[in-house]
């Protein structure tokens, strides 16, 4: 299934409210009785792996670490970590409100959940968005979630620091982050939960009114003021079909006076996951659980069931849920009810020294 900008626009609108662009609005599920209190810290990394980016975005990120419930009272211990990616257009501040942390952690710890460390890393740009790939435009985000972002977790907390202990979990352009930094990265994740994952095909170039709207885009400024449909196109051409040359937004557009560019729609469709699974299957084959799920109202289902059907064909080991949803409805739920159990089942909670 081959999705144009508009497409990919429309299907995210149409199951997002439109004044929620930025936040959403989600079923929150009931405070668990009894449940104890997990501890944030919003605290900045340093993204080596973003410096120099030519749009200018921030290397040092926000990132929020919730801490289990016995981390200060057990100074001994040492604890899985899961590292959760948010969606396009917001960041990770607005990404806790979605999912309802720390109450949803909590929740999920008191119903039984094991207690693990969550982390969530700010991955927002210029265009609202860094599609966690690697570009010189908006920096190796790809690299930094797997390599930065771990290294400084494990070296400033308990960690358990082995892939069999560290999670990937991500909804929408978090979701196709997790599949395109899980099939890259196996070394140091053991288990991946995609959540309702965008662009997991190849892109068509945008309709010919937007694509002349777009380009002509001819300053970062003009490219901010945007709608939110437009934008997405600048952040995939950001983080896509990056050009060093091409000053001052360092991007090459689909279009070029209204023609469609076929180099430019190569190298976004060499992007897309479902492209890019045959490529990666002895790495995800390695992976001990690998879960996805989508609502049955979201119109990304399609792709995210043929995700599904590819890992079957290959035997890599997977579950797959269709639930009653839209694209934004059910995450704070599926958070606290489906995602952290599922690590708390898949992750190894070995302390260093255990295994022979």
């Amino acid at each position: 299934m081959k999705c144009s900008s508009l497409a990919f626009a429309l299907i995210i609108v149409a199951t997002i409210p439109t004044a929620a662009m930025a936040q959403v609005q989600t079923i929150v599920p009931d405070v668990v009785p009894g449940a104890k209190p997990v501890t944030v810290e919003h605290i900045k990394v340093q993204g080596v792996s973003l410096e120099g980016n030519l749009e200018g975005d921030a290397a040092d990120r926000d990132v929020f670490v919730f801490l289990p419930p016995s981390y200060a009272s057990d100074p001994g211990r040492r604890y899985p970590v899961v590292y959760a990616l948010h969606g396009y257009s917001i960041g990770a501040e607005q990404w806790t409100k979605e999912i309802h942390v720390p109450q949803t952690a909590e929740g999920a710890f008191a119903k039984g959940a094991r207690e693990m460390i969550i982390v969530l890393p700010d991955s927002k740009t210029l265009h609202n968005g860094s599609m966690y790939s690697s570009s010189v435009t908006t920096g190796d985000f790809e690299t930094f979630i797997a390599r930065d972002l771990v290294a400084y977790i494990d070296s400033h907390y308990r960690t358990i620091p082995n892939r069999d202990s560290r999670g990937l979990v991500g909804h929408s352009m978090g979701g196709y982050g997790a599949a395109r930094i899980g099939m890259k990265h196996p070394d140091v994740f053991g288990s991946l939960y995609i959540m309702s994952p965008c662009c997991l095909s190849a892109r068509e170039a945008p309709p010919p009114q937007m694509a002349l709207a777009a380009e002509a885009v001819k300053t970062p400024e003009e490219a901010v003021k945007l709608d939110w449909f437009a934008r997405t196109t600048f952040a995939a051409a950001a983080a896509w079909s990056p050009d060093p040359k091409n000053s001052p937004l360092y991007l090459d557009l689909p279009t070029k006076g209204g023609v469609v560019q076929p180099t430019v729609l190569a190298r976004w469709a060499a992007n897309a996951p479902l492209a890019m699974l045959d490529q990666y299957v002895f790495n995800l084959r390695r992976y001990k659980a690998i879960s996805i799920d989508v609502g049955d109202q979201d119109g990304l289902r399609t792709d995210t069931a043929e995700l599904h059907r590819l890992l079957d064909l290959y035997g890599i080991a997977n579950s797959f849920e269709i639930y009653n949803g839209t694209h934004t409805s059910a995450v704070a739920d599926r958070f606290q009810n489906h995602v952290l159990p599922f690590f708390s089942r898949s992750l190894s909670f070995e302390q260093l020294g255990e295994r022979l």
